[in-house]
């Protein structure tokens, strides 16, 4: 339940719109509800501005099933990240408001319209087509977040006039996320081009001596370039998060 969610609810109570006992049965479950196996954290968009986000990596269907229903079951919008089909399908038979995204893995059910707060647009930037599932992952947590996202696909060093072709897009960007595999020299470059904040994202792609995206996250974090901050290897998800609330036009109250 995010701010909105709980301004919205108490404004319904207000104009009699909604009885206090159905009131009190979507406040039930705060701050946390125990399942057992996991504690969800329904104050989590109160406190950072949205809901909490479930990983599906290391879970079983069922649990990540009983996890999103029950974050669902508050109305807002819920993010499974890390998210393999099979257990996308468990979780869209229990609920079909879920959208799966099969490239970034990452299953979304829209609730309660996000109020958009960013001053501007997150422009994703990859540097080659092997990165799209992490890019992807980004951009699609951004929207949700309430950010207005556009995309700049691959674009890489290797043939560094596709991008100086699209300086403007980069320009009229409020916050820049780049992710790059291999040696990781795209968001130095984007760094060198814009005086916005760049968030750099590693990913695992490269041959041996990418060390599983190691020589990239080294890469970025090295970078000569001002304006640069770097999230961990494959972490769209935290780029995006990052990037959003460098992106708000101020902070909540």
């Amino acid at each position: 339940m995010t701010r909105d969610d709980l301004e919205a609810l108490l404004a319904a109570v207000r104009a009699g719109d909604l009885p206090v006992e159905s009131a009190l049965e979507r406040l039930r479950g705060m701050p946390y509800e125990d399942l057992g196996f996991a504690r969800i954290d329904h104050h989590r968009g109160l406190r950072n501005g949205f809901p909490e986000v479930v990983l599906g990596e290391g879970k079983t269907p069922e649990q990540i099933v009983a996890i999103a229903t029950r974050l669902a079951a508050q109305g807002s919008t819920v993010l499974v990240t890390r998210l393999v089909p099979t257990a996308a399908m468990a979780l869209q038979a229990a609920d079909p408001a879920f959208e799966y995204h099969p490239l970034p893995r990452l299953a979304l059910r829209r609730g309660t319209p996000v109020a958009a707060r960013g001053r501007g647009t997150i422009l994703v930037v990859s540097a080659g087509t092997a990165d799209l599932p992490v890019a992807e992952e980004a951009a699609l947590t951004a929207e949700a977040m309430g950010n207005p996202v556009e995309r700049l696909y691959d674009v890489g060093v290797a043939g560094l006039h596709r991008l100086l072709g699209e300086r403007d897009r980069l320009w009229r960007a409020a916050v820049v996320i780049v992710v790059a595999g291999m040696e990781g020299a795209l968001p130095s470059v984007v760094g060198g081009l814009v005086d916005r904040p760049v968030v750099a994202v590693p990913t695992s792609v490269g041959y041996g001596t990418s060390f599983g995206g190691l020589a990239a996250l080294l890469g970025m974090l090295n970078t000569c370039a001002s304006g640069v901050v770097v999230v961990n290897i494959d972490n769209g998800f935290g780029a995006a998060a990052a990037a959003s609330r460098m992106n708000r036009a101020k902070e909540e109250p």
